[in-house]
């Protein structure tokens, strides 16, 4: 009768996946599976190099950059000018150099067809250089009015106050420390010591690194630009809510069991929730990128690229922070010290003692195999090593075994 195996306790995907019987999956099946097959956190000296590369690329560019703030910041004059003609951006600002002997800010096309403006933005202008750049404007592009004759008075000049561009600053900066604070308020109630901390850094990477790339980038920061950084911070957050609450799952009870570390069940819950990150990713961006393409690219309605770059590049930044930063982090300060750290290193010891166990058990098995092989080489003479008596075998050789006692019976010589 067939011995039955026994039944292996499996605890987890983790189980199935180290399975040395169990054909590994591929690559897709291990990201639509989610069964612990990527190493997030046993690698996560590399995400952390990567984190850092784009965090001091990002400080850098911030120190030594800055920011092109928009005029609703800065404040300053803003010329706008309908697109007709053969009228470029290249145009208008050559001939915005020649009028005033210096260029502007910026220079951007907004709308299409015959609603198409050109929107120049610059430092705060005297009356007396309005008039000689909207002369000059209108010697160059003959602008028409809304009855379609040519107008000088089609090319708006409008001033923005530095006073109130201040007060625009203010508020937008008190919004966003606000928000960041009662963020910060709701991850402390709502996860334990060690998460919150975790999420809290995922945040401010987040927001350093979308500054910095919008930074490096050049694009003004606008009023849309702030709202749109507030609105990824809040994607951010739930992100990390997300992976939080799988890695609570996992890791419950995780101590009173000696099978798998706190790292292996937070990896797994990464594992588990890393395609459910990118499919939100993927479709929180195609919005975004339409709105690049038709709006900015078609339409030419510049004034939306800010709001989508900084959506575009928060949402990445945030889906690779919540999964390969936010994570890795939490399993960091959890084995730092604490009950987590005793139990990794009784699991690792526990590990150790069952595989040097298993090592003197293979190598007895061996010593065994091999000593019987050994005394089979020494006993094989005739038939005997077939299983046949060696007296058997000493007696039809003729000859008697060396050491026996004569019988007292001869043979006789047959004639």
């Amino acid at each position: 009768m067939a011995k039955t195996s026994p039944v292996m306790d499996t605890d987890s995907e983790l189980d199935y996946e180290a399975a040395g019987s169990v054909k590994k999956h591929s690559l897709f099946e291990r990201l639509y599976t989610g069964t612990g097959g990527f190493e997030i956190v046993g690698r996560r000296k590399l995400f952390y190099g990567i984190a850092a590369g784009l965090m001091l690329i990002a400080i850098l560019s911030i120190a030594l950059r800055g920011f092109t703030l928009g005029i609703d910041f800065e404040g300053g004059s803003q010329i706008q000018l309908p697109a007709t003609g053969d009228a470029t951006t290249s145009k208008v600002q050559d001939v915005y150099h020649q009028a005033l002997g210096h260029d502007p800010v910026t220079v951007q096309k907004a709308g299409s067809g015959s609603a198409a403006t050109f929107q120049v933005r610059s430092d705060t202008l005297n009356q007396d250089q309005s008039d000689k750049l909207q002369n000059a404007l209108f010697e160059a592009f003959q602008p028409k009015d809304s009855n379609g004759q040519p107008s000088r008075n089609a090319i708006s000049v409008s001033d923005i106050s530095s006073t109130w561009g201040n007060q625009v600053t203010h508020k937008a900066v008190l919004a966003l420390l606000v928000f960041v604070a009662l963020v910060m308020v709701y991850i402390t109630i709502r996860f334990e010591r060690d998460m919150a901390i975790a999420a809290i850094g995922s945040l401010l990477f987040n927001l350093v690194v979308t500054a910095g790339i919008y930074s490096l980038v050049g694009f003004e920061v606008t009023p849309a630009a702030v709202i749109g950084l507030l609105t990824i911070l809040g994607y951010v957050l739930y992100d990390n809510v997300v992976v939080f609450d799988k890695v609570e799952e996992n890791t419950r009870g995780v101590l009173h069991l000696s099978r798998h570390t706190y790292a292996e069940k937070a990896n797994l819950a990464a594992n588990q929730t890393l395609m459910r990150s990118i499919n939100t990713t993927i479709i929180g961006i195609l919005p975004i990128v339409g709105m690049l393409v038709i709006a900015v690219w078609l339409l030419g309605v510049g004034t939306l690229k800010d709001l989508a770059l900084v959506q575009l590049v928060g949402m990445i930044v945030g889906g690779y922070s919540s999964i390969f930063f936010a994570v890795p982090i939490l399993v960091s300060i959890k084995e730092r010290f604490g009950p987590v750290a005793a139990h990794t290193r009784k699991v690792k010891n526990r590990r150790s003692g069952v595989a040097g166990a298993r090592a003197t058990e293979v190598a007895a098995k061996r010593a065994g195999a091999a000593s019987r092989a050994v005394e089979a080489e020494d006993g094989f003479d005739g038939f005997a090593a077939a299983g046949r008596p060696r007296a058997a075998a000493a007696g039809a050789s003729g000859a008697p075994r060396p050491g026996a006692r004569p019988t007292g019976k001869r043979q006789k010589r047959r004639h």
